[in-house]
């Protein structure tokens, strides 16, 4: 008998790849790569989705809270990427990428939004483990998961709506976020989407092939201190804020929440 959770990894990579393939016609006739961001973000609940029609008629409690979480996340993030990025030129990572692949950017854009794709099965992983497990009634952790999940989801959402009021406001220009949350962290956004991926691996762990979920907070704190999150954000913070950006980095903790720092 096939594996259940590697069965919907294998139907999952053939949506992503399509997904991901579609967008990548829509970038090149844009011009504007940055539509992958919100491709990935869509891309998980959209395989969460399928996954749970894999299981119909029968849809349990644990299903549900599966799907609701996926749906959440996406939307959420989908809104907020689609509503800080619509009618602005291209995001200037995926301008500096165009402009150093020249002649060859297509191609590897193409290797570039397919990586997507990988990423967005291999994150789908505890949501597929929490569906395929038979076990009818949900197990403690399964509601600490949850529960973590939804304060972690609420402190996301808290973050980007305090910086996004920040940007709004004409008096804020060159100086430092500090409100909120941002009082005690550089980056109180990326550690919350860190804390939703370690609430699902909580979440999945019940399962029976659960484990495999932890393979997905780990690869999240990887991504935001060594790929695309804190270098790229402080990089260019440090560029359009200077000393004041400076100052921030002494007194404010770079990612868990914490009180600020004496200099």
């Amino acid at each position: 008998m096939i594996n259940p959770v590697l069965e919907l990894l294998v139907i999952g990579m053939v949506v992503a790849f399509l997904v991901m393939s579609i967008l990548l016609l829509v970038q090149r006739k844009s011009g504007n790569a940055g539509i992958v961001d919100i491709g990935w973000s869509g891309t998980i609940p959209l395989l969460v989705i399928v996954a749970a029609w894999q299981q119909l008629p029968e849809l349990t409690s644990r299903t549900m809270l599966a799907l609701t979480m996926a749906i959440l996340w996406g939307g959420r993030l989908v809104w907020h990427i689609h509503r800080r990025s619509h009618g602005k030129p291209e995001d200037g990572r995926y301008a500096e990428l165009r402009r150093a692949w020249g002649n060859q950017a297509q191609v590897k854009f193409f290797v570039f939004f397919q990586f997507q794709a990988v990423a967005a099965v291999i994150f789908g992983l505890p949501f597929f483990a929490a569906i395929v497990n038979p076990e009818t009634s949900l197990h403690p952790l399964e509601y600490a998961g949850f529960g973590l999940w939804l304060l972690a989801w609420l402190g996301e959402g808290a973050a980007d709506r305090q910086l996004a009021r920040f940007k709004r406001d004409p008096s804020s220009k060159g100086k430092v976020c500090e409100a909120g949350w941002w009082n005690y962290s550089r980056h109180p956004n990326y550690f919350f989407e860190w804390l939703i991926w370690v609430a699902l691996a909580l979440f999945a762990w019940p399962s029976p092939y659960g484990a495999w979920a932890i393979v997905c907070p780990v690869l999240m704190l990887f991504f935001l201190f060594k790929l695309t999150g804190i270098p790229a954000t402080e990089e260019q913070a440090l560029k359009s804020k200077g000393d004041a950006y400076r100052l921030y980095q002494k007194t404010t903790s770079s990612f868990v929440p914490w009180p600020k720092r004496s200099v």
